[in-house]
């Protein structure tokens, strides 16, 4: 039986990249059922399609997390297909870089309410019934940049408050056997990081990580379904960092 045979997962940010990387590793490991969520539902609904043509085992679902209505709305929903829900996936977030003395307001409260406050959306909604089953696993993607980059004071802020967030929320759900922990990804071949310049990035990638390349989604998908699933039991309240020695905590 594989780590994560018979469970049934929400991932948040699913449409592309890294959340649709952990949502095919989930299919790979024989779980019974993955939601995937996102603000793009044509997106989102294509890769969910790709994963699973037969549409039983995953299934597309729009949502802002930041709209808390939605959110339990969504997850109600979940609940009425697939039964129950075992692992929740925090991985949607958003950047919007600019050095503090230029950051807009509007550019600070948006990276706050989808990074920070989405994920306590989800989980506000999800965690009661965590509880109440006495089972559960939730990994909260948080990143490297919780260190502190520059031009991203509000982008780091979010990184490090779930950090901290996911060890407050294990020390609650501990006697409940719901396990909550972290993932730091470091440079990640995504479109986000892609977007950064050539040069530049080719630089930080010398300079900065000991294994000299980028990391591919999948291999931070292979962490995320370790940390959510059975053959990580005993672990709770941890921030993996999945970063090619990168920031090593």
């Amino acid at each position: 039986m594989k780590n994560l045979a018979g469970k049934f997962a929400i991932v948040t940010g699913a449409g592309k990249g890294i959340g649709a990387a952990i949502a095919k590793r989930f299919l790979e490991e024989d779980i019974a059922g993955v939601a995937l969520l996102d603000m793009n539902f044509e997106l989102v609904q294509k890769t969910a399609q790709e994963l699973d043509p037969t549409g039983q085992r995953a299934v597309a679902y729009a949502c802002n997390i930041t709209d808390t209505e939605r959110v339990s709305a969504v997850v109600d929903e979940i609940v009425a297909k697939f039964g129950r829900i075992d692992i929740l996936i925090n991985n949607a977030g958003i950047t919007k870089d600019r050095m503090l003395h230029k950051m807009a307001d509007e550019d600070w409260m948006a990276v706050l309410n989808v990074n920070l406050t989405g994920t306590y959306n989800m989980c506000r909604k999800i965690v009661p019934m965590l509880r109440e089953q006495e089972s559960g696993s939730i990994v909260n993607v948080s990143s490297t940049a919780a260190y502190g980059n520059a031009g991203q004071t509000n982008y780091s802020a979010t990184k490090a408050g779930l950090q901290g967030f996911t060890r407050a929320l294990a020390l609650e759900l501990g006697r409940k056997n719901v396990r909550a922990n972290c993932i730091a990804p470091g440079f990640i071949e995504t479109d986000m990081m892609l977007a950064v310049p050539a040069e530049q990035l080719k630089a930080s990638i010398e300079n900065k990580v000991p294994m000299h390349r980028l990391g591919q989604p999948e291999e931070l998908a292979a962490a995320v379904a370790f940390l959510a699933g059975d053959d990580a039991s005993w672990i709770t309240g941890q921030t993996l960092f999945v970063s090619g020695g990168y920031r090593m905590p």
